[in-house]
């Protein structure tokens, strides 16, 4: 039985490897059909690749040959035209008639464009010309008919001779004349008058000098008036009608001059007794100077008045020394409670600058302005922001636009411009460093 199981498992070995032999042998046949296939194909690439170029050569070749037979034709025979050329040749012909015949009419359309905007302004010209032609003959027959009017009055008065002078009525119209000359001039001088602007008030001096200068004036054209009447026709001098006319119409000249000047000055009656009543505010200013008297002296305050122009504020005018002093005083005083401040802003009058701070009290429900002046080469006052917060940004604003220092700021910078800007646009003598600014 064992001789049996290794002879069954001899031919079982034996079996598998018969089996790994022709699988080994397949796998080598297998290898060798693929690298002859390969290599075929390389053989008939470079085959195909040497009838392409061997084409490509022939086309060459022909095409070269083709070529010099063409050129050797039209060697031997140049001057041989085809029909297609003829037919080429006429077309060409016609467009260039066709070309020819168009710029030719272009050119006369525009000729005659010329011709008639040229006619049109000669044909205007003709007509203003006439116009102004007729227009001067007009004038000029005019002006000889009134020289010929003055002419023969001249020759009558000639031949009159010695005629007795104007009559009343002529006086009458001439002191009329004189009276609206006059008054015209009054007018005038009194439009030129209140054209002139910012001129203050006159006084009484002035008001004498210029009714005393309107009187003699006026009295010397009168004169003169009287002595060319004296003049014509061999009149006598003026009797004391005359004299009394011509005072009178003086007088009207030099009131309507004063009058005209009055009213450019701005002195008329109304506006004075506007200015003599008190403003309803002026209460208000002497309590704030006697309190500030009483607690801290006369010599506080610079000056004080009521500005006009803003809503009549009471306006106080402190020292440089006792602005700060001043301000601190008005906001914690028990009469004058002074607790907000509502606006900052400086002034540039180039001699000097001016800060003004607007300060309310609500408690009593009045205002106040506090004013202080400025050196304009050393621009610097103390702070108002440690009393009211809100003067801040409006003291940064005021640095930054005119340059003034506030001492004691919290944080004074620019704060419209920045830091590298140079100058100070609201003050008068400012040249912008960069002119396309």
């Amino acid at each position: 039985m064992s001789e049996g199981k290794d002879l069954d498992q001899l031919k079982k070995e034996a079996a598998a490897k018969a089996k790994a032999a022709a699988l080994a042998k397949m796998k080598a046949k297998e290898q060798g059909a693929a690298l002859a296939t390969s290599a075929s194909t390389e053989e008939d690439d470079t085959d195909l690749a040497k009838q392409k170029a061997a084409a490509a050569a022939k086309a060459k070749a022909a095409a070269l040959v083709k070529m010099k037979a063409k050129e050797q034709e039209s060697v031997d025979a140049p001057s041989v035209p085809t029909e297609e050329d003829d037919t080429d040749l006429d077309l060409a012909k016609q467009k260039a008639a066709a070309a020819a015949k168009a710029k030719a009419a272009a050119l006369a359309k525009m000729k005659a464009k010329e011709q008639e905007s040229a006619e049109a302004p000669s044909a205007t010209t003709v007509e203003d010309d006439t116009d102004l032609a007729k227009k001067k003959a007009a004038a000029a027959a005019k002006a000889k008919a009134a020289a010929l009017a003055k002419l023969k009055a001249i020759e009558l008065e000639s031949n009159e001779g010695g005629a007795e002078p104007a009559g009343d009525d002529e006086k009458a119209k001439a002191v009329a004349a004189a009276k609206a000359k006059a008054a015209a001039a009054a007018k005038a001088k009194a439009a030129a008058l209140a054209k002139q602007g910012g001129a203050e008030p006159a006084g009484d001096d002035e008001k004498a000098k210029a009714v005393a200068a309107a009187k003699a004036k006026a009295a010397a054209a009168a004169k003169a008036k009287a002595a060319a009447l004296a003049k014509q026709g061999g009149a006598e001098p003026a009797g004391d009608d005359e004299k009394a006319k011509a005072i009178a119409a003086a007088k009207a000249k030099a009131a309507a001059a004063a009058k005209a000047k009055a009213a450019s000055t701005g002195t008329s009656t109304d506006k004075q007794l506007e200015e003599v009543q008190p403003s309803p505010n002026q209460p208000l200013l002497d309590k704030y100077i006697k309190v500030i008297e009483d607690n801290l002296g006369k010599d506080m305050l610079e000056s004080s008045y009521i500005n006009r122009l803003s809503k009549d504020v009471p306006t106080l005018v402190a020292k440089k020394d006792s602005y700060y002093k001043i301000a601190e005083f008005l906001k914690y005083n028990e009469q004058l409670g002074f607790d907000y401040l509502s606006s900052i802003h400086g002034t540039d009058y180039v001699t000097h600058m001016e800060v003004y701070a607007h300060l309310y009290s609500y408690k009593n429900n009045q205002p106040v302005a506090l004013k202080v002046k400025v050196d304009r080469e050393h621009p610097e006052i103390p702070s108002l922001a440690p009393l009211w917060q809100g003067a801040n940004w409006p003291e940064s604003e005021t640095y930054d636009l005119l340059g003034i220092q506030f001492t004691n700021h919290p944080d004074l910078k620019r704060i419209l411009l920045g830091e590298e800007w140079i100058g100070y646009p609201l003050r008068k003598d400012y040249q912008p460093y960069d002119e396309e600014v």
